[in-house]
């Protein structure tokens, strides 16, 4: 295929997030090209506010692509859509997808077609979010009909900041829990660096692992009619990878 021909994915991302673009371009490999728009900084008075602004900046931030052909996009905020219910994020993405003429995603959609595909119905969060945020997004889950077997916070620190988490927190603090067998790891939020510590855990676990960009990635790259190459995404299409939590009653996403 001629290079430039390849398909192209966009990424919307927070402003100071910088995590996203190097790992989809990790997951994404050779089978798409990836390209970023950031959403607006803003003065917003604290983080539930900011989110809220995000929300509405949405549509215009995916103008920013302007006339550059798109065969798929994803926004890579997760915490932003916690604050939809299920049902009203994937109103969101249809109508952005509708205006936009591509296929447009949420990270959390895309988890949640994971869970659908890979028939999970129960998940441990990892989650290096505030308590608040870890909260509503718990609420969030439950509303798709999911089970939240429990949550393992990941702080950087002595305070909550994805962009701050190392690896080595991410398994500290999942190594200090004793992990429900039958649900799957969600690690939440695409500013938390995550590709290393899963790539850890999946030598030792046959648990689906799942994050909000490994998630997407999975879903563009569905959309988009490619293979997966990287080797969690891999692992999500074999059959060690689809026993977490088949016994719970199916999601009503």
């Amino acid at each position: 295929m001629d290079f430039i021909a390849m398909p192209r994915l966009g990424v919307v991302v927070p402003p100071e997030n910088p995590t996203a673009e190097p790992e989809f371009n990790r997951l994404a490999g050779s089978a798409a090209h990836v390209y970023a728009a950031r959403f607006p900084a803003t003065a917003a008075n604290g983080l539930h506010a900011t989110l809220e602004s995000w929300n509405e900046a949405l549509p215009g931030t995916l103008a920013q692509f302007g006339g550059m052909r798109l065969d798929a996009a994803v926004v890579a905020c997760s915490a932003s859509h916690y604050l939809l219910s299920p049902h009203g994020d994937r109103a969101f993405c249809d109508r952005l997808s509708r205006h936009t003429g591509f296929p447009v995603q949420s990270s959390t959609q895309a988890i949640l077609a994971a869970c659908e595909a890979l028939d999970v119905r129960r998940l441990t969060l990892v989650s290096p979010y505030e308590p608040w945020l870890t909260e509503t997004s718990r609420t969030f889950w439950r509303q798709a009909g999911l089970d939240v077997a429990g949550v393992v916070r990941v702080p950087a620190g002595d305070r909550f900041d994805p962009y701050r988490v190392t690896t080595a927190d991410i398994l500290a603090q999942v190594g200090r829990h004793r992990l429900d067998d039958d649900a799957a790891l969600l690690f939440t939020g695409t500013g938390m660096a995550t590709l290393p510590a899963m790539r850890a855990l999946a030598e030792h676990t046959d648990q689906v692992l799942l994050s909000s960009n490994l998630a997407a990635a999975w879903w563009a790259l569905r959309v988009l009619g490619k293979e997966a190459d990287h080797p969690l995404l891999r692992r999500l299409a074999t059959p060690s990878a689809v026993a977490a939590g088949s016994s719970q009653p199916r999601p009503n996403w």
